[in-house]
């Protein structure tokens, strides 16, 4: 089953980011940034959880779970 990754395109591209700039942020080079991208490597839960807190939203918004641009309210675990 191929994911739809088009979505962190769109998101890098919505603010004016180059795949060098969101490799950084990821502690990654550009070239294993672009696999993600492309859809050429999974990528690891870890660096989406990551990107969707610089994007400010959620993973499910960034794997196409949900069209909801918003992250989810922080819930404390008793």
């Amino acid at each position: 089953m191929k994911l739809r990754i088009d979505r962190l395109k769109e998101v890098r591209e919505e603010k004016g980011l180059k795949q060098v700039d969101v490799a950084k942020v990821l502690k990654i080079s550009q070239v294993q940034y672009s696999r993600y991208e492309t859809g050429m490597r999974l990528m690891p839960i870890d660096k989406l959880s990551k990107l969707a807190e610089f994007y400010n939203t959620s993973i499910d918004y960034l794997l196409y779970k949900t069209d909801e641009r918003k992250p989810y309210a922080s819930s404390v675990m008793h």
